[in-house]
């Protein structure tokens, strides 16, 4: 007799769900992830969060090679926004090259001035001409494609300029307009030149200072940024023809950089060992000070992704920070490396490209432990699983001492150690005087941010 009120439970599984693809897959195994049966899972993860970070540290390799050629320092460098392998540089012999990354090997070089190249600008709404200014008042036009800059008889195979365009003093920087044939130049002032014009069609200057840089803003193509030796970083409108707003910093810019996915943010690398970041709608002080450099900082570079940057200084540092964090995420150095006069990050954001007083142009990874080439689909899983990992237990004491652990130079050392202490020490001294000190009788010491900008003018 059966009971039709009985209910039977039955167990159904999918074929799929337990058939391999290929025979190289792991098999599934069917767990329970009820917390109850696993108590030791938060140790399980930890110490694995562990191991993945001392790994990071054991297989951290960051330099991928170097290009040789230059016969004298590296003053500049241009990365084009449509090649992964393109990459241009300037040296102070006055020397230009264009190199291919995939080879390491020069595709054609050219004495284009005489002295310094201060600068070189890649078109980046088309990527086949850029502009090179120098130190002997001249700005070049040039093609990347060798075939154009030849004679039409291919009787000399020096590349020649398109276009030749006199200045009325040595040129100190160069940055190409986003979207039309013009290009911004620093000197005495600044001048917005034309492809197919030998006179400037504008000109500014606030002040008698000469002009150290000048950027154009990467999404209002007519708002262009310029640093200059009375310590001032200023805005200008193209549109309207006349300087915009101007602050006065405590010491000046020797370069700036725009943030490519937050248009309204920049970065300015200053004499003072800082980096400062700053939104244009509110320059009366920074919104974060970066630091870590021990002396001037000379160059500064977005990652494609507007998430990192790279700077480059006299003290012969290259270091990458979050452009969120005020500390360095990453510091690299060799023992011959020179000052760094120029700094790039590759279009998809992999690569560092440095280049610098010994002639030499260095490729770094943008990750020190990454495994370059071709990656496995569980290998991928098994580092996105570790990053997370990382990212879960980052505050943990032992955790954050290894992953933030870097060797630097015995002298870079000392001196981030007599900074401590006098920074220490200030702290001290400021807390007695107000300790030991009437009520309302000493005047608070402004905040670090606030005394980082002296005047705004507009």
């Amino acid at each position: 007799i059966i009971d039709r009120s009985m209910k039977f439970k039955a167990l159904a599984r999918s074929e799929k769900k337990c058939t391999r693809e290929l025979s190289s897959d792991v098999r599934a195994r069917p767990r329970n992830t009820a917390p109850e049966l696993h108590p030791f899972a938060r140790a399980r993860e930890y110490k694995r969060a562990l191991n993945a970070v001392k790994l990071d540290r054991v297989f951290a390799k960051p330099l991928v090679g170097a290009l040789d050629g230059h016969g004298d320092g590296v003053w500049c460098s241009a990365v084009p926004r449509s090649s992964l392998v393109q990459f241009l540089s300037g040296a102070c012999d006055g020397e230009i090259r264009l190199w291919d990354l995939a080879t390491r090997k020069t595709v054609w070089k050219t004495p284009a001035h005489r002295g310094i190249v201060k600068g070189v600008s890649i078109a980046p709404y088309m990527a086949e001409h850029f502009v090179s200014v120098g130190d002997d008042s001249k700005a070049k036009l040039w093609s990347l494609s060798l075939d154009n800059l030849r004679n039409a008889d291919g009787s000399d195979d020096v590349p020649k300029p398109l276009a030749t365009f006199t200045g009325t003093s040595a040129f100190n920087g160069v940055d190409h307009h986003w979207t039309r044939d013009h290009f911004a130049t620093a000197s005495d002032v600044v001048q917005i030149w034309d492809h197919n014009s030998s006179d400037p069609i504008q000109s500014f200057k606030w002040g008698s200072s000469t002009t150290l840089s000048v950027r154009f803003n990467p999404a209002e193509a007519n708002l262009l940024a310029s640093t200059g030796r009375d310590r001032s970083l200023g805005l200008y409108d193209l549109r309207a023809g006349t300087p915009l707003r101007k602050v006065v910093l405590a010491s000046y810019c020797n370069a700036m950089a725009w943030n490519p996915r937050e248009p309204y943010h920049l970065v300015a690398a200053c004499e003072d060992s800082n980096l400062y970041s700053f939104d244009t709608r509110h320059l009366a002080k920074p919104t974060m000070i970066h630091k870590d450099h021990v002396d001037a900082v000379l160059a500064v570079g977005f990652s494609p992704t507007g998430k990192e940057f790279v700077s480059g200084g006299q003290d012969r540092m290259l270091r990458i920070f979050e452009n969120t964090q005020p500390r360095s995420r990453e510091v690299y150095h060799t023992r011959r490396m020179g000052r760094i006069w120029c700094v790039n990050f590759s279009q998809d954001s992999k690569f560092v490209l440095s280049g610098s007083d010994d002639h030499q142009l260095r490729i770094w990874k943008a990750q020190a432990s990454d495994n370059l080439g071709k990656q496995h689909a569980r290998r991928e899983q098994r580092l996105e699983y570790t990053a997370a990992l990382k990212k879960r237990f980052e505050n943990m004491p032992e955790i954050r001492r290894i992953a933030k652990h870097r060797q630097v130079p015995k002298v870079i050392k000392k001196i981030q150690a007599t900074r401590a202490m006098q920074r220490g020490s200030e702290r001290r001294k400021e807390g007695n005087r107000r300790q030991h000190s009437k009520p309302n009788s000493t005047q608070h010491k402004k905040p670090e941010r606030m005394r980082a900008v002296i005047g705004e003018l507009e």
